[in-house]
């Protein structure tokens, strides 16, 4: 079965800088829209950034110029890098990848297979 597991979450200033992870197995990234989705408290989860299966980068317009979504194939992973953070960003992150989402994949509901979330904090 496909997996997903995500790391890189914690608690960060203001102004700075988490990179997030999500290594998949059991399947090949390229083949999947993979993106990044967040879940900030008594909101609904929303799209970060994605890849989508034939290469399309979608951002959220609060996080361009901010974060860069990127993939290694040769590792089969996935990475947000995310600077200027903003108490803004403050959510629980997932990671998440779908068979669908061939020219936008900020959907969530083109993914199939999600991450538990990992915890972003940024806060002074």
């Amino acid at each position: 079965q496909l997996q997903l597991v995500e790391s890189g979450g914690g608690l960060v200033q203001p102004g700075g800088s988490l990179r997030l992870s999500c290594a998949a197995s059991k399947f090949t990234l390229d083949n999947y829209s993979i993106g990044w989705f967040r879940q900030a408290p008594g909101k609904e989860r929303e799209g970060v950034s994605c890849i989508s299966n034939i290469g399309y980068i979608n951002y959220a317009d609060s996080v361009k110029g901010r974060f860069t979504i990127s993939r290694d194939n040769a590792k089969n992973t996935v990475y947000l890098q995310m600077n200027s953070l903003e108490p803004e960003d403050t959510a629980v992150y997932y990671c998440a990848a779908g068979s669908g989402g061939t020219y936008y994949c900020l959907d969530v509901d083109v993914m199939d297979y999600w991450t538990k979330g990992t915890l972003v904090t940024v806060s002074s």
